[in-house]
């Protein structure tokens, strides 16, 4: 998130600076070419697409989403607004962050940092993260076949002066996935977690199991 604070602060003096095998833009989404290679990517009002088999440096948006088609490689991919929604067969070096947006990621995918949202869901299918997962308000699905090293983190939300009784997030560990690490929950979730998987040690929550397809709603 460092750079897309330097991104922001470049937009007030500058106008639009890119190299040759970069893209940065201050206004304008930013779309890609099949099976070719970029350097990084980033805007700061604007989407970002990145076709199937594109290969690409840090890949983030401010106000924006970021689609990536299978068979994507990146160094990282963050935005702050917007969701990012990635196809089969993604490898990162790095990890995925978003604040306002949900993730999700397809099967085949591997994840080599943290995946992280504040508001946020979060959603994996037959993906290997090498971190972990955090969120403040988002619900979390460790999919079917999903592999998670870094453990879970659900963090208590700032104070507010809301009236409304907050929403407890539901997190799911699917058939056949695999936490390692801890579950830690600072604030009061809904854990499910199918007769199939396997976690770490649990604190603050219950661990409701359930042995059908899906966690019960």
């Amino acid at each position: 998130m460092k750079r897309l604070l330097l991104l922001l602060a470049l937009a007030a003096v500058l106008p639009c600076a890119s190299a040759a095998d970069n893209i940065s833009k201050i206004n304008g989404s930013i779309s890609t070419e099949a099976n070719s290679s970029y350097g990084n990517l980033e805007t700061v009002n604007g989407s970002i697409q990145l076709a199937t088999g594109v290969r690409a440096g840090v890949v983030e948006t401010v106000n924006g989403n970021i689609h990536l088609d299978d068979n994507v490689q990146a160094r990282s991919i963050d935005t702050v607004n917007g969701r990012i929604r990635a196809g089969r067969n993604l490898v990162l070096a790095r990890g995925l962050e978003t604040v306002n947006g949900g993730i999700y990621v397809d099967r085949g995918s591997r994840i080599g940092g943290d995946v992280e949202t504040v508001n946020g869901a979060i959603g994996l299918v037959g993906t290997q993260v090498d971190g972990g997962i955090e969120t403040v308000n988002g619900d979390i699905t460790v999919g079917i076949d999903s592999h998670v090293k870094g453990g879970i983190t659900v963090t208590r939300p700032s104070f507010g002066l809301s009236l409304t009784p907050p929403r407890k997030p539901r997190i799911v560990v699917g058939p056949g996935a695999v936490v390692e690490g801890s579950l830690r929950f600072d604030r009061e979730v809904t854990l499910y977690v199918h007769d199939s998987a396997r976690i770490g040690p649990v604190n603050g929550a219950n661990v409701l199991r359930f042995s059908t397809g899906t966690a019960p709603e």
